[in-house]
């Protein structure tokens, strides 16, 4: 790593730890480092990533407060604190309601994880931030979980068509193997890590997945 990426730790030691500390010390602009450091730490080192970020929050810079809140949310995440979770991706949605030239994956991140974890008293909420924010998908995986979260929910309203529907949709985008943009083929397609919610969708679609 070079010395122009000493707020980009992927680990955390001590010692990574007392040179970040001086770095940031003589910095100018504190609050961007802190964040960018939480980023980079909030699946790896979650506990370090959110001690970082109510840094952050401190400090009262608030231009990139809705992607703070995303990464607070990616570190509750990696705690196992689901509601906490869904609560930093609420704050992050009413951040860009204020300041809406500034987005983030907040839109899909926060209904996807509702409707995977069964958060079922929120499924109402979920489906209005699906359905108000449709005009912003844009990469494959970005549709897969649009559409895998409304067909969960039409699953658990009992809609059987619109939920066959939206399975079908989702397992298009799930075959994708090119992201449609000339220079970035592979960028956001249908990652791996859905394979167990792509079998659940499957026999919901009424078709297989080839």
């Amino acid at each position: 790593m070079s010395r122009d990426d000493w707020f980009r730790n992927t680990e955390w030691t001590e010692s990574i730890e007392r040179a970040f500390e001086e770095k940031l010390r003589r910095a100018r602009q504190k609050s961007q480092y802190l964040r960018i450091q939480a980023h980079c730490l909030a699946e790896s080192h979650p506990i370090v990533a959110l001690r970082l970020l109510e840094r952050y929050f401190k400090l009262d810079e608030k231009f990139d407060w809705a992607h703070a809140y995303c990464d607070q949310a990616r570190a509750f995440l990696s705690l196992g604190r689901v509601d906490d979770a869904i609560n930093s991706y609420e704050r992050a949605l009413d951040r860009e309601a204020e300041f809406p030239n500034l987005k983030t994956q907040a839109y899909i991140e926060l209904p996807f994880l509702i409707v995977t974890r069964s958060r079922r008293e929120r499924f109402e909420r979920a489906a209005q931030v699906l359905l108000d924010r449709q005009s912003r998908l844009t990469f494959p995986v970005d549709r897969f979980m649009w559409h895998a979260a409304l067909a969960l929910i039409a699953q658990c309203r009992g809609d059987n068509a619109n939920a066959s529907e939206h399975a079908s949709y989702a397992l298009t985008e799930a075959r994708q193997h090119h992201s449609g943009f000339r220079f970035h083929p592979t960028v956001g397609l249908v990652p791996s890590r859905y394979q167990s919610l792509i079998d659940q969708l499957t026999p919901l679609s009424g078709k297989p997945l080839h």
